[in-house]
Formats: structure tokens, C-alpha cells, sequence
């Protein structure tokens, strides 16, 4: 009866004794598994934290943690809550800067009666100040009409009380033009957006000629359908960008200094 019992013990004791390395490989699997998405994939910091401290006290064996160093600590979370905050106070006043720009120039517009000739618009890319053609030239051509000595002093003083950068650019309709001047649309917007561009900093020497650029666009950027005289008109025309320096990003809630290629735009 006791070699009966011995054997059964003994049995026992070895049918269970896969328990201990199994267990042991789950755990290392599942260790890997955490590392290969901590290394791969973006989790949201306060998450990853809270996945670091169920571990931390699940597998605890009293030496620091694979968990310690997924994700930010306490104090990093709030200085970068932190920067967070000053970029997006820096977003929204950059951006009541330009409000109040275009607010000025509304007025100015008003007061002398430019509708028809001159106009803002508040875009994603910045502030958009667009003047038409019978404003600046005449019809083909890229001298300045002495109507452009109304628009072009208030324009030149308001981009001297902002840091941001400018690009000029020159725009026509699909009416083709071949001069020895002007081969096509492109020279012609581009002489234009230059001529502007160089008059603006003529008059007022508290511009930053590094701040500007200008470029053509011919007829391939309309903003209504050369199909009518009226629609080719508004399309003739020269557009000023104030380009914003700050972009926001909704889905992370962080800023960053806008880096986008304003002529591929």
C-alpha cells in the first residue's frame, strides 16, 4: 500500500510540473508583445501609464520595470501640457493680429469706396488681400496706373506692422497674349506680381525685403470660371498672402511652426 502511494504522489507531482515553465512563457510572450506595440505604435501617453503601472504591480519583483521608461513621467506630462498651452495662446494671437489687419483694411476699402477694386479674406493659410487688375495695369500690360498710389501706400504701411511672411502673386484669364514682352500668361503675371512686389518696398522702408516673394500664376489658378467678361475680370487680378508663421493641429492639439512651401500652394 505504501509503494502505491509513493507511485500516485510521484504521478501527480509530474503531471503537473509543465505548469511552471508555461507560465513562464506567457508571461515572456506577452512581455513581447507590449514591446513590439510600445516600439511600433503611438499610444496615448496617459493610457500607456496606466498600462505601465498595472504591470509594474502585476510582475513587481523588486527592481525597476520595463513599464518605467514607456512613457512619460508626471513632471514631462506638464511641461509639455504646458508648451501645448503657449503654442496655441501664440496660434490665437497671431491670429487676432491678422483680424485685426483685415479689420483696418475693411475700413480703409470702405471709407474710400474700393469695393469693386480691392478686397480681404481671412483664409487657412493666412490673410488674403486680393486687387484687381484695372486697380494696378492696364489690360496687357505691367506698368502701374496711377490708381495703384491710392491702394499701394495703406497696403505697404499694414504689412510693415506684421512679422509674417508675404508672397505677391500675379494671376490672368485663359484670353491668350503674345507680345515680345509677353509670350504667354505666365510672363505677364510674373512681371506683374514683381512689379508690385518691388513697388510695395519702394514706398516704405520699413519692409523686409526677405519677408517677400512673388510669383506668376497665369490663368491656371482661377477663382470663378472664365465663361463671362465679368468672371475673366475678376480673375485678372494680383493677390497679397500674409502667410501665418503658426498652424494648429486638431487631432493631436499641438502646435508647430508652419513650414508649408507657400508656392506650392
Amino acid at each position: 500500500m505504501a509503494r502505491k502511494k509513493r507511485g500516485k504522489k510521484h504521478e501527480e507531482e509530474a503531471s503537473e510540473a509543465w505548469l511552471l515553465p508555461y507560465s513562464d512563457l506567457m508571461t515572456l510572450l506577452l512581455a513581447l508583445f507590449i514591446a513590439l506595440f510600445a516600439i511600433n505604435a503611438k499610444p496615448d501617453s496617459q493610457k500607456m501609464q496606466a498600462l505601465a503601472q498595472a504591470f509594474t504591480a502585476a510582475f513587481n519583483m523588486g527592481g525597476p520595470s520595463f513599464f518605467d521608461q514607456a512613457g512619460p513621467s508626471v513632471s514631462q506630462q506638464r511641461e509639455i501640457m504646458t508648451d501645448e498651452e503657449l503654442g496655441n495662446q501664440a496660434y490665437l494671437q497671431e491670429n487676432q493680429n491678422l483680424q485685426e489687419l483685415q479689420a483696418q483694411l475693411d475700413a480703409y476699402i470702405q471709407q474710400n469706396s474700393l469695393e469693386d477694386q480691392l478686397s480681404t479674406q481671412l483664409e487657412e493659410e493666412g490673410l488674403m488681400i486680393r486687387i484687381k487688375e484695372r486697380a494696378l495695369f492696364p489690360s496687357g500690360s505691367a506698368d502701374l496706373v496711377p490708381e495703384s498710389q491710392r491702394i499701394g501706400p495703406i497696403v505697404a504701411g499694414l504689412l510693415a506692422t506684421v512679422p509674417e511672411r508675404v508672397l505677391i502673386s500675379g494671376h490672368t484669364d485663359t484670353d491668350p497674349i503674345n507680345t515680345a514682352q509677353f509670350p504667354s500668361n505666365w510672363e505677364l503675371s510674373s512681371v506683374r506680381a514683381m512689379t508690385f512686389m518691388k513697388y510695395l518696398l519702394s514706398i516704405n522702408s520699413n519692409l523686409n525685403p526677405a519677408r517677400f516673394s512673388a510669383i506668376g500664376y497665369g490663368e491656371y489658378r482661377p477663382i470663378v470660371m472664365n465663361d463671362t467678361p465679368e468672371h475673366k475680370q475678376q480673375n485678372r487680378r494680383v493677390e497679397i498672402l500674409i502667410a501665418r508663421t503658426l498652424s494648429f493641429n486638431p487631432n493631436e492639439g499641438v502646435y508647430s511652426n508652419s513650414d508649408v512651401d507657400l508656392v506650392a500652394k
